[in-house]
């Protein structure tokens, strides 16, 4: 296997596959000092140029930037590669069918999206999958009992994706909200406060998306208060974009008011401008 730019995340992937008895290559020329550090503690080996490692395997693995995806992907491109390529950056679906089809009609594209922390020791991590099966099956004995665990979302590339980017959503979002909160509270005296109503509240939200009709069913009351939120944050110096979008997106529950009765399925077709 050839892994791409090896950072800290995609180093960790490779020490598991050394672990599983598998041969791990890289290219160093233009890689910087940390990087090499980190290829020679997980136990890859070093290849003279990228053409030459990738006429040594038969996978492809790319964790890198992600706004390098493309241009990583059109390195292999330029050379011969009929292999196996996964790429596990997190990307939007649009982007991962963007890439297949640079790399078709030679190699047979993976479309991957890691979960969880860099594997190693106590820590797992999952590697899901979408695209050709036989494929799939040809990556899964690289981590065979690792701490990487592969799993499959279906055939369809972008649907692994598409898992990172709604998890992301939530999970980059609701940190980066936390801080908005947090700075707002601090400004006004109240933060020990708001850190102890925040402990007694439910923290598994995104675990239960049964729960959502009943938002749905209180937006049309939510949304004024976003507009006060919004106006409070910029007294304070705060940005109010993320109050204000949150409006903006409850409003295409406006006709759901009060209507806890809806299912799960008609609350989130309204999200996206449907009336299924």
């Amino acid at each position: 296997m050839t892994l791409l730019h090896p950072g800290a995340m995609g180093s960790a992937v490779a020490a598991q596959a050394v672990a599983a008895g598998h041969q791990v290559l890289w290219v160093p020329e233009g890689r910087g000092e940390a990087t090499h550090r980190r290829a020679k503690e997980v136990g890859a080996t070093a290849c003279d140029s990228l053409a030459e490692a990738l006429e040594q395997s038969e996978i492809v693995l790319s964790i890198c930037p992600p706004q390098a995806a493309e241009d990583v992907a059109a390195t292999v491109a330029d050379l011969t590669f009929d292999g196996v390529y996964v790429d596990a950056n997190a990307i939007s679906p649009q982007r991962a069918r963007r890439i297949a089809e640079e790399i078709r009609p030679g190699a047979t594209v993976l479309d991957g999206a890691i979960f969880g922390p860099p594997p190693g020791s106590w820590r797992t991590a999952r590697l899901y999958l979408a695209g050709d099966v036989l494929a799939v099956e040809r990556v899964e004995p690289l981590f065979k009992d690792t701490a990487l665990q592969v799993r499959r979302t279906g055939r369809e590339i972008g649907s692994a994706s598409a898992l990172k980017m709604a998890f992301a959503s939530y999970q980059k979002a609701a940190r980066t909200l936390a801080g908005v909160a947090h700075a707002l509270a601090d400004a006004h005296g109240v933060g020990d406060q708001l850190t102890a109503e925040a402990e007694v509240m439910a923290s598994n939200i995104l675990s239960d998306p049964d729960y959502l009709p009943s938002v749905a069913a209180r937006a049309w009351r939510w949304a004024p208060e976003m507009g006060d939120i919004a106006d409070t944050l910029r007294a304070t110096g705060l940005p109010a974009d993320m109050a204000e979008a949150a409006a903006a997106v409850m409003a295409r529950w406006e006709d759901d008011k009060d209507r806890y009765d809806l299912d799960l399925a008609d609350v989130l077709a309204h999200l996206r401008g449907r009336s299924d």
